[in-house]
């Protein structure tokens, strides 16, 4: 979003200076919005698995008999069978914390882990301004060319980013690079 704020005031042909003035505040102004926005999403999940937990636990107080049926429906999914399944099953039930993460994990698909609104958001924030900077590089330090060298490091962040993006895929890093370029290219050249 930097990159098209500086493409289209730079293709408006107004100065170096406004160009700065608008890609600051967009850089700004979009990371606190992704940021807040990740931040309210994770804590919806967050209070999400916390409504999930009370239910269970609940259930668990109230319909022992039927949530452990539940539970060992679980584990049997998961390829337990005979006296190995009604071992666990004894095992986990005798944990509350265990048997309702275990719970909690094989109905709803929770993961044990909460999430953390706050380095959510502090983590989106700073990538954004990482991310979002680069293309006003250029016109901060003065340079001559600002825009095309602005476009050229845009450009190369977004294959960085892809092939970085490759150690959490399947993909080699140059098509996740490529990928992510042929993208982030795409919405430059529509800016």
């Amino acid at each position: 979003t930097t990159f098209a704020i500086v493409a289209g005031v730079a293709g408006a042909g107004l100065s170096p200076f406004v160009i700065v003035a608008l890609g600051l505040a967009n850089v700004f102004a979009d990371g606190f919005s992704m940021a807040a926005g990740n931040y309210s999403g994770t804590k919806a999940e967050l209070d999400d698995m916390r409504r999930l937990r009370a239910v269970e636990l609940d259930h668990i107080d109230r319909f022992p008999e039927g949530e452990r049926r539940e539970l060992r429906e679980i584990l049997s999914q998961r390829g337990l069978h005979g006296e190995t399944l009604e071992a666990a099953v004894d095992q986990i039930a005798a944990s509350r914390e265990a048997w309702v993460t275990t719970m909690l994990e094989g109905e709803y698909g929770v993961s044990p882990t909460e999430p953390h609104p706050m380095r959510a958001a502090l983590a989106t924030f700073g990538a954004f301004l990482v991310s979002g900077f680069i293309p006003l590089l250029p016109f901060l330090a003065g340079l001559p060319q600002a825009f095309t060298i602005s476009a050229l490091l845009t450009l190369a962040s977004f294959f960085a980013i892809g092939a970085a993006k490759s150690r959490w895929s399947l993909s080699p890093w140059w098509r996740s690079g490529l990928e992510t370029f042929a993208i982030g290219g795409t919405a430059a050249g529509t800016a």
